[in-house]
């Protein structure tokens, strides 16, 4: 082995006698250490300055009990966590999760992601994340307000619009934005830049909504620009039927591709004529419904149990934006029999290890998550220059800044894959072009 992946070795071992029990963060850590080993056999100066492990080892990081009451007046008692994990090219930026399955963990992989995420955009902006696992779903507006006021009554104290950002994510979502923003203003007066993913009479942004959704397919297809091909009449599947992938289906109609499915936890809607975005929105983010009562509002459409991977049908692009792990070893090999040959992750780390190697085998084009999904977080960023001067920008001037902010996302990864050896492995060129611009703002900041 040589001096850089001893290296790397040595410190993933350190992580796992520290952190035994947090699978999801070790994941990413793994998906991430092979990519560097070109990189430290050209900087040997990262390992003197032993800049892996203080990269893989938060700032800080906070767990707090948040208590709140429900309808029926019974108190009841969530765990929550915000992690800053690196900070040296801006304030710590990312999102809020509220689900059951956030933990530690969790919250660690990431913000871990985030870090590099943040850094291909080009905006001065660090990583962090955060939640709880309180579950949303099924609770009144009441309930949820309650809950999201004792949560932000604790947060407040290690966030500001120069120190870190939060923003939404699953589960968090305009509602819960609102209120945690109202009670950050009762406690320490008006400050827009604070939170991200704000309504537009109190700071928002337009194009926030759709950022994600509508990023993701200006990266993909950037992506089948560099491959001589475009999204005109391809056939995608869509995991998720939340905010990324309703605009993505939008966005993609409109560049001529058909979107035939649609899902949630339950199951999936498949349409071979083209989901309509604007069915999927009225029934999830108006009525709060389940996705099976698509197909009994689209004649076309027909309701399925389960996974939308384990669902053969030919088709050219998957676009899994449900959330992390949703496609194995084994679902890989089914997309690769289905004739998918670009993959591109609308959620954050859709795919398990084992699917990243069949589609590296399969010669899969795979778009990473901290590239294809940066769109939110671009624009969540293009919200606080706007809070900063007092200003809104336009839809239009906000969607071209997404699109050329993704468009360079996939140069630099691609170009980076090419410089250090990785060919066409945009997996690798994102780790690469995200690590490079944070390891050397930390390297000019010395030992802290």
């Amino acid at each position: 082995m040589s001096e850089a992946s001893n290296y790397l070795a040595s410190v993933r071992a350190k992580i796992v006698e520290r952190d035994p029990n947090q699978p999801e963060f070790l994941e990413a850590i793994d998906n991430f250490f092979p990519t560097l080993v070109p990189v430290l056999e050209k900087h040997p100066e990262y390992i003197k300055a032993n800049l892996i492990e203080r990269l893989t080892e938060p700032e800080r990081a906070f767990q707090f009990r948040v208590s709140w009451v429900d309808d029926q007046g019974q108190v009841h008692v969530n765990r929550a966590f915000r992690v800053q994990f690196n900070g040296a090219i801006g304030p710590y930026k990312g999102g809020l999760r509220l689900h059951p399955s956030v933990n530690l963990s969790i919250v660690k992989f990431l913000g871990f992601e985030q870090i590099f995420k943040n850094s291909l955009t080009g905006l001065p902006i660090g990583g962090g994340k955060g939640g709880s696992d309180f579950d949303p779903k099924g609770k009144s507006d009441g309930e949820v307000m309650r809950f999201t006021q004792s949560f932000m009554t604790e947060l407040q104290k290690y966030i500001g619009p120069d120190l870190d950002v939060p923003a939404g994510d699953i589960g968090v979502g305009a509602r819960e934005i609102g209120y945690l923003y109202g009670q950050y203003r009762r406690l320490n007066g008006y400050q827009a830049g604070v939170l991200t993913g704000k309504g537009l009479t109190y700071g928002g942004s337009l194009a926030r909504t759709q950022a994600t959704g509508f990023g993701l397919l200006y990266y993909t297809q950037a992506l089948l620009d560099a491959q001589g091909e475009q999204l005109t009449g391809k056939k995608i599947k869509v995991s998720g039927s939340g905010n990324v992938a309703i605009y993505a289906i939008q966005k993609a109609t409109e560049l001529g591709a058909t979107v035939v499915t649609a899902s949630d936890s339950n199951g999936f809607v498949y349409d071979p004529n083209g989901i309509d975005y604007q069915v999927v929105q009225q029934i999830k983010e108006v009525e709060r419904g389940r996705i099976k009562t698509y197909a009994d509002r689209v004649e076309t459409a027909s309701y399925h149990e389960g996974s939308v991977w384990d669902f053969d049908v030919t088709y050219d692009i998957a676009l899994p934006s449900a959330t992390q792990n949703e496609i194995d070893g084994e679902r890989a090999k089914r997309l690769v029999q289905n004739g998918v040959t670009v993959v591109a992750s609308g959620s954050n780390m859709p795919c398990t290890p084992e699917a990243v190697t069949v589609f590296h085998e399969a010669n899969v084009l795979l778009g990473p998550a901290k590239a294809a999904n940066a769109g939110g977080v671009a624009v969540s960023a293009l919200e606080m220059s706007q809070n900063s001067e007092r200003l809104s920008w336009t839809f239009e001037e906000v969607d071209e800044r997404l699109k050329v902010i993704m468009k360079n996302i996939f140069t630099e990864s691609a170009q980076a894959a090419d410089e250090y050896g990785f060919d066409k492995d945009y997996l690798a060129g994102a780790n690469i072009a995200g690590f490079k611009k944070v390891a050397d703002a930390m390297m000019a900041q010395g030992v802290i």
